[in-house]
């Protein structure tokens, strides 16, 4: 039903910056959260940021004051501004679509795109 396609990884240097983007096929008004997820080596999946439909925010610590999650709804296109990049960034993101039925939640995921922070 919604398809998530990631794109803007690469390599860059510490304190560098990349922006991540989630292209959606499905409008972003029918998603009820948006966020992104990341898995480094050997490190379980954990959430990055997520925005609701609302305009809520959430961040992990980690990346607090250095990550910025946005949408343009105009292009079902979720954005991950990433600053300040660390060493500790490197991980593999992953876009996820959250969508709540009255029965049942569905959770959609993108392929990941890669994110190598050097030193």
């Amino acid at each position: 039903q919604v398809q998530l396609v990631e794109s803007g990884g690469g390599l860059v240097q510490a304190g560098g910056s990349l922006r991540l983007s989630c292209a959606s096929s499905g409008s972003l008004f029918s998603i009820n959260v948006m966020g992104w997820y990341r898995q480094g080596p050997g490190k379980q999946r954990e959430l990055v940021a997520a925005i609701s439909n609302g305009g809520t925010t959430n961040y992990a610590d980690s990346v607090k004051g250095r990550f910025t999650i946005s949408r343009d709804n105009a292009k079902n296109t979720v954005y991950l501004q990433m600053n300040s990049l660390k060493p500790e960034d490197t991980a593999v993101y992953y876009c996820n679509a959250k969508l709540t039925k009255p029965w049942q939640t569905y959770n959609y995921w993108g392929q990941g795109t890669s994110v190598t922070v050097s030193s």
